[in-house]
């Protein structure tokens, strides 16, 4: 049984979807009617693109490797196609025979206006650009921890997944939720994230950063003070003569880096909180006054 819409493609028949969209592009490319000037290249531009009209559709697909050229009356596609004339747009025969809507031309088809003109894509052509870019804000806490956030777009709303160690500024792909057009894959939507600041936090790199207030008697005498963080809570052993904005490094506690899949390190920065002179022992007040150096 002759299946010449495979020659036109130049591909096998049991070409998968991908050597068929592979084909596709390429010959889109070599002969569109803006790049190739010979004269045969329009007539051929529109052969291909109805081939892959029907070899990229399942289901008409099935249908032709079922009946094969007969479909044709028996010619091959490229004698068919060049014995409907000029003016015979070979979009409506193809609906005529497999059925379905919309061709390769309009609003909800092909990009373009039937198969010879304005095939326009992200380069000026092959397949068209069906990405979607979006910004998207999301917490510190959920760019540091990962987690999941709910979006709507296009009357469409799902949960994306954001991932652990996310920084300000980097993107994520959500599959298939970007833009459709008939013959081809739907696009992505393509997120630029942007992490709101944190009054907790400061991150450098793959660092985190966080105060902890300490009073004055740890700070002179050393001991202990439970820190809750974005993890766990730390009991932080604090030594004698503790210096203000003194850093304290705890390993794998900061955020993750996506690609080395280590974690960075959390600094814990001392604040010393002094005390009132009037919550003071008068005393003790007194003894400070009169003994501490007025450098200390």
């Amino acid at each position: 049984m002759s299946k010449s819409l495979y020659e036109t493609l130049e591909i096998k028949e049991d070409a998968t979807a991908s050597e068929i969209k592979k084909a596709y592009r390429s010959l889109a490319k070599k002969y569109h009617p803006d790049i190739n000037k010979s004269p045969e290249a329009e007539d051929k531009f529109k052969e291909i693109n109805a081939a892959y009209e029907v070899l990229s559709d399942e289901q008409k697909k099935s249908q032709y490797d079922m009946h094969g050229d007969s479909m044709f009356g028996g010619q091959n596609f490229h004698d068919f196609a060049q014995g409907q004339g000029a003016g015979v747009d070979i979009n409506d025969i193809l609906r005529q025979m497999f059925g379905g809507g919309g061709g390769f031309g309009g609003q909800q088809g092909f990009p373009g206006q039937g198969f010879g003109g304005g095939f326009q894509g992200s380069s000026g052509f092959g397949e068209p650009d069906l990405d979607v870019q979006a910004t998207l804000g999301i917490d510190f806490n959920t760019a540091i921890l990962g987690g999941t956030k709910n979006v709507s777009i296009s009357g469409e709303s799902f949960d994306i997944k954001i991932p652990e160690g996310i920084a300000n500024g980097q993107k994520i792909r959500a599959k298939g939720k970007g833009k459709l057009s008939q013959g081809f894959p739907r696009g992505d939507l393509i997120i630029t994230l942007k992490v709101q600041s944190s009054d907790e936090y400061e991150r450098e790199d793959d660092d985190l950063i966080k105060s902890f207030d300490i009073s004055l008697h740890n700070a002179l005498f050393g001991g202990k003070i439970e820190i809750p963080t974005l993890h766990k809570t730390l009991t932080l052993k604090v030594p004698k003569n503790t210096k203000q904005n003194q850093k304290f490094r705890v390993k794998e506690l900061g955020a993750l880096n996506r690609k080395t899949k280590q974690k960075g390190a959390l600094y814990l920065k001392a604040n010393i909180v002094l005390p009132k002179v009037e919550d003071l022992d008068e005393q003790l007040v007194k003894e400070l006054e009169d003994k501490l150096p007025e450098n200390l």
